[in-house]
């Protein structure tokens, strides 16, 4: 006597949404531009010499780039020669950006985030894809949540064999 067993993918029957936040991941790489290497003897920012730097450097090897424009030594950089910086760069990089490296990938997800349009998630039940090759910042998963839990009919964390609930619409 045969037994036949009909295998039933559950998950895929299951009628949840997954997401991938690191689907959102810029694929343009961030090049970092440290103010540091423009300071005389490390200190100070000599104006005459910093803008002829400037003016004949070739800043299209920024281009389609994500620049993080900062400055790791302990000196103090006027404003404006940041300004100077980001007004050169500006015809060639994708995003610019003063700071830290991890602030500007958080703003870029965050970016990113933005140009979701919700309404896909509307009413549906959403699994956040929770691990991954891809590090995604908490903020985004925060900034997310709190953008689905408007439309959506619940949100889970994890993989779809196993989640974590976060939100389930009760009306």
């Amino acid at each position: 006597m045969e037994i036949q067993e009909n295998i039933v993918n559950r998950v895929a029957n299951s009628g949840l949404l997954t997401f991938d936040l690191a689907t959102l991941k810029s694929n343009a790489e961030i090049e970092v531009y440290d103010i540091k290497e423009n300071l005389f003897q490390g200190l100070i920012l000599r104006e005459k010499e910093f803008r002829s730097f400037v003016k004949e450097n070739d800043w299209s090897k920024y281009t389609g780039k994500n620049v993080l424009i900062t400055c790791t030594a302990d000196a103090i950089v006027p404003t404006w020669a940041y300004m100077l910086l980001a007004n050169k760069l500006a015809p060639y990089a994708n995003e610019i950006f003063f700071g830290e490296k991890k602030v500007f990938e958080d703003i870029l997800f965050e970016r990113a985030l933005s140009r979701i349009d919700m309404e896909q998630f509307r009413d549906q039940r959403v699994v956040v894809k929770g691990c991954g090759d891809i590090k995604v910042p908490e903020s985004a998963f925060v900034t997310f949540a709190y953008k689905l839990s408007k439309v959506a009919k619940s949100i889970m964390y994890g993989e779809p064999c196993s989640t974590v609930p976060i939100f389930k619409r009760t009306t």
